[in-house]
């Protein structure tokens, strides 16, 4: 696990990809934003070494910050994560007291966690920007 973990630190080309993951972006729409193919943009993601002056445009188009991508660790999102809702008193029985679950149709209850999911990326993204 420790070697998985050096390794994305390392990899520049990953952390593209997992930040462009959060941002629940395809390769496409990324590449639209550097006017780049889909192929250069699967290209970069497989790069281990990606230049300064790429990277800063590479996170000017995903949003974030250089710094944030260029320093970009899952562990460290997870933790400010964890503590930001460990501080933000939200707890799971004030959350289960919000949803309803007896009566929810399917659909309805997907269309809920989509936009619990999309909340939690915006706020990974917002960590991203520089918020350590």
């Amino acid at each position: 696990m420790e070697i998985v973990a050096n390794t994305l630190m390392l990899h520049k080309g990953r952390k593209i990809e997992r930040v462009r993951k959060l941002r629940g972006w395809t390769q496409a729409e990324l590449g639209e934003k550097l006017h780049i193919t889909k192929q250069a943009v699967s290209k970069l993601e497989q790069s281990e070494n990606v230049s300064d002056e790429k990277l800063k445009e590479i996170a000017e188009a995903l949003g974030v910050t250089f710094e944030g991508l260029k320093e970009f660790n899952e562990e460290r999102v997870l933790y400010n994560t964890n503590n930001f809702y460990e501080n933000c008193g939200v707890t799971a029985t004030n959350l289960s007291a919000n949803i309803e679950t007896v009566n929810n149709p399917l659909k309805e209850t997907i269309e809920m966690f989509e936009r619990q999911l999309e909340i939690v990326r915006s706020e990974l993204i917002e960590v991203l920007k520089g918020r350590k």
